[in-house]
């Protein structure tokens, strides 16, 4: 097992030509055969409308089953087609053919939604004493819980043609200014020094050693963030009055409460889980308050937030962190570790920076007959092993999920980060290991709790600026971009305090995707981050005893309700004081933080 190294004299790192090979799914967007799928489910959608349609309240438990075997057999088939033209167009966005290809396929997605809608609308329409019977029974034993799942839309469902209506606008709607979106944030070039680099690389300067490096960073970002601004501000108000119509029509009580609902969750518990963490802001006010010490200045700018307490300039290659990360994986369990290695082995990565690829990094779980994909931005420092360490955890996630079919191995939000917070912390666990050194130790730690604080506290925040911004859109009226900005910089310098200089960090707001494609997401990192941290501190606590139970959270993918989830491992999701205690053992990381400096006369 290596030790980290110090690469200090090139910025390549050795993931250049790291690719994914997506032949599992097709050989290329022309390939015959994703054509023969497309046509294949809408042949076999036209069939199912005319078997069962008006049908479904008639229908026997049995035959109720084998209808929804053969409703996910069609969406299997079109979301692998699907999904491979999203992970074609996200290594080349300015590519036309591939985004053509993700227009095309999107029309017709809505075109087969269209076709099989009523199924789920009359299963929503049984009444109570029928469903309940149709549910308790056997042979609808796989299906219970998405057949509840399904049902609990029932109050916000419309009528057929209303639906109709909806899914086909979807298209020109919504999906079209995430995509907008996607593609302007995509074509972000940041200026540094006369050189012109991508966003990602731009970003990954603010974890430099050198202040004037990371101000001329951030600089370079809030000036390559203005061009696009206005036409950023556009977008998202309207993605916010579309949220806002949809939600009026359908009846929901807050802006969030569909997000709630699809997150096999209520209002009640993730407002508990946003108080939670808003009361406990001074966790990350007391660490930017120690960091200013450490990196000896009087008050952090939001440019130092990310600074290495020691002066350590280490850069991973691709093969290290490979190492590090089997490692943590194969330390855990020889199973785990086993699923992992095959993302590598068999080109289920595609991991260098490029021009025009997608931002940030991914990881496709749910694709039907085939393993997951995982997208990386790999720069060689500590954060991307993590991130590296994080997507394979969603990777081993879909992997033992994937038996139980579409349907039931995709997990909700609240759910969907609990491998990956896990992998992390068991590869954090590693790399502090590894590293012998007093002064990177706490800087490895300092890391840590960073990426804590930006997990829990920053997504609550940043919820805390959705509320305001679908708050203001809905009562006041379309959103001006500097009212953007007050919003932003009221919801950050309420985290903050007088901790960190958020001058200059207004329009940051613009670039986060998570706002336009997926409202109401964020808090979701949060939840799941502490629930997987509270398993993992149960893993700390009585070792391997706690193996085969969180595997088998795992291979429950989402055919289980959260709480029944938490069971397994013996936590209760009901009980508020879980938010509270994941917090505390943030609190402790800190603690040792602080012991770790003053021991070495940083503190």
């Amino acid at each position: 097992m290596s030790k980290v190294s110090h690469m200090t004299t090139t910025e390549l790192t050795g993931a250049e030509d790291v690719a994914w090979d997506l032949s599992d799914l097709y050989e290329s967007g022309d390939d015959a055969r994703l054509e023969q799928d497309v046509q294949e489910a809408e042949e076999a959608s036209e069939a199912f409308r005319d078997t069962y349609y008006g049908k479904i309240a008639d229908l026997s438990a049995a035959d109720l089953a084998a209808a929804i075997s053969e409703r996910e057999r069609i969406e299997s088939i079109f979301t692998r087609a699907i999904y491979y033209a999203h992970l074609w167009f996200s290594t080349d966005t300015a590519d036309p053919a591939r985004g053509a290809l993700v227009a095309r396929l999107t029309e017709k997605g809505a075109a087969l939604d269209t076709q099989l809608l009523f199924f789920g609308l009359e299963i929503a329409d049984l009444d109570d004493d029928q469903a309940e019977a149709l549910v308790a029974d056997p042979e609808l034993e796989h299906w219970q819980h998405w057949l509840r799942s399904l049902r609990k839309f029932r109050p916000h469902l419309l009528s057929e043609p209303e639906e109709k209506i909806f899914t086909e606008k979807s298209v020109s709607g919504v999906s079209a200014w995430s995509r907008l979106h996607e593609e302007l944030l995509s074509a972000i070039k940041v200026d540094i020094d006369g050189e012109e680099t991508s966003f990602e690389q731009a970003m990954a300067k603010l974890y430099s050693g050198d202040r004037d490096e990371r101000r001329s960073a951030a600089e370079a970002v809030t000036e390559a963030l203005a061009p696009g601004l206005r036409t950023r501000t556009f977008v998202f108000n309207t993605i916010l009055v579309d949220k806002s119509i949809d939600d009026r029509l359908r009846g929901y009580d807050t802006w969030i409460s569909s997000r709630n609902l699809r997150n096999d969750t209520t209002d009640e518990a993730v407002q508990a889980l946003v108080d939670a963490a808003v009361s406990r802001y001074d966790v990350p006010q007391r660490y930017y308050r120690l960091k200013a010490k450490l990196v000896g200045l009087d008050r952090l700018t939001f440019y130092d937030r990310f600074a290495p307490i020691a002066d350590d300039q280490t850069k991973v290659s691709w093969d290290e962190a490979q190492d590090i990360v089997l490692a943590a994986y194969h330390d855990f369990t020889a199973e785990a570790g086993d699923v992992v290695e095959r993302f590598f082995e068999e080109s289920w990565i595609d991991a260098p920076t490029r021009e025009n690829k997608r931002t940030g990094a991914f990881c496709a779980t749910s694709v039907p007959g085939v393993h997951p994909y995982i997208l990386m931005n790999f720069t060689g420092d500590r954060r991307s092993i993590l991130t590296l360490a994080h997507e394979l955890g969603h990777g081993l996630h879909g992997s033992l999920a994937q038996p139980l079919g579409l349907f039931n191995a995709d997990t909700p939000l609240t759910t969907a980060e609990t491998a990956s917070v896990f992998g992390e912390a068991l590869t954090f666990k590693r790399l502090l290991a590894l590293e012998e050194d007093p002064r990177r130790r706490l800087n490895l730690l300092a890391g840590r709790i960073e990426d804590s604080i930006a997990t829990v506290f920053r997504q609550i925040a940043m919820n805390r600026f959705e509320h305001a911004v679908h708050t203001q859109r809905r009562e006041q009226g379309e959103v001006a971009t500097d009212r953007f900005e007050e919003l932003w910089l009221e919801s950050q310098k309420q985290m903050f305090e007088d901790s960190v200089d958020v001058d200059g960090y207004g329009t940051w707001w613009s670039y986060i995707p998570h706002f336009l494609s997926t409202p109401g997401y964020v808090y979701a990192y949060a939840y799941g981050f502490l629930f997987a941290l509270s398993i993992f501190r149960r893993y700390e606590q009585e070792g391997d005893s706690m193996v085969e139970p969180y595997l088998d959270v795992l291979r429950a993918g989402g055919s289980k309700p959260p709480e029944e989830l938490a069971e397994i491992v013996g936590l209760d999701l009901t009980d508020p004081g879980i938010w509270a205690s994941g917090i505390e053992a943030l609190s402790t990381e800190l603690d040792e933080a602080e012991a770790l400096a003053t021991e070495i006369g940083l503190g």
